[in-house]
């Protein structure tokens, strides 16, 4: 018994008069996809669950880039990547909370902006993000910064992040550098926006 032939409904619809007139001469979609259409989907599902994510925005840090209620696809595996591909100024990423102390069963995910990388200066003045003494052109962000930062050197293995919405983040400006080892995912895109929002 071959487990791909065709089921008795393929057969009946073929083969009764009344349907042979319609345009369609392959009936070949109303079988099922057999052992290696199965599998194919099988290596799909494992591949979309090991190399991503899907995470849910719940605070206005990121706005108005994301917004509260945004779902969004994160690259997994960042620390593979990374070794191909430093972190970019710009990139969007996810990461565990630096704060958060090692052994607590909660683990808390933040979603920033890199603005610096190991080595640069930051510091922020008058409402202007310089790196490397030079004034970032930040189009992205919702308002200026009312805050200051003192001139800050990002040390090795670590990254400077700020959220979009400067004013609402916790982020590099209250806790400093981010070790690179708590870098989870990098963001890659939203796939759904909430309309009554």
């Amino acid at each position: 018994m071959s487990l791909l032939r065709p089921s008795a409904i393929y057969n009946f619809v073929t083969s009764y008069p009344a349907l042979r007139w319609m345009p369609c001469q392959s009936w070949g979609f109303l079988r099922w996809p057999g052992l290696d259409g199965f599998l194919r989907l099988m290596v799909v599902g494992l591949l979309w669950s090991t190399f991503s994510e899907l995470r849910f925005i719940p605070s206005s840090s990121m706005f108005p880039t994301l917004r509260v209620g945004d779902r969004i696809i994160v690259e997994k595996f960042l620390q593979a990547s990374y070794y191909i591909k430093n972190p970019s100024i710009h990139d969007i990423i996810t990461f565990k909370d630096p704060t958060q102390l090692y052994g607590e069963n909660t683990e808390t995910v933040f979603i920033k902006r890199i603005v610096a990388k190991a080595g640069d200066a930051v510091e922020v003045h008058h409402g202007v993000l310089y790196v490397n003494g030079v004034a970032q052109q930040e189009d992205f962000i919702a308002q200026p910064p009312t805050y200051t930062i003192p001139l800050t050197t990002v040390p090795n293995d670590h990254v400077y992040v700020l959220g979009d919405n400067r004013n609402n983040s916790y982020d590099s400006h209250v806790w400093g550098p981010l070790p690179m080892k708590n870098i989870m995912g990098r963001y890659v895109t939203c796939y759904h926006r909430p309309t009554n929002i």
